[in-house]
């Protein structure tokens, strides 16, 4: 029983998670300023993260939570880059 309930669980997060993603990228193209599309861009690497860790559940495989995890990383520096260029107008000093 509790097989049945994680494997309908899994798959209604990963539907969900897809249409927030469908959203986010909307957003992404839409958005009136680059403080949005950032926003976007955040949101989109950390539902991409998710989705990678809800198929890592659903298959048993580590490759997928070690990707996430890379995801989560380089997200996280180009929001770092991107936040930066936006205050400064350069990344590098």
């Amino acid at each position: 029983m509790s097989v049945v309930i994680l494997f309908w669980s899994l798959l209604i997060a990963q539907l969900l998670l897809c249409a927030a993603m469908t959203l986010a990228v909307f957003r992404l193209i839409r958005g009136p300023r680059a403080q949005d599309r950032i926003l976007a861009i955040d949101v989109v690497y950390v539902i991409a993260m998710l989705l990678l860790v809800t198929l890592g559940i659903r298959t048993g495989s580590s490759l997928y939570f070690e990707a996430a995890l890379v995801i989560g990383l380089l997200g996280f520096v180009a929001t770092l880059a991107l936040a930066k260029f936006l205050m400064r107008g350069e990344v590098i000093e």
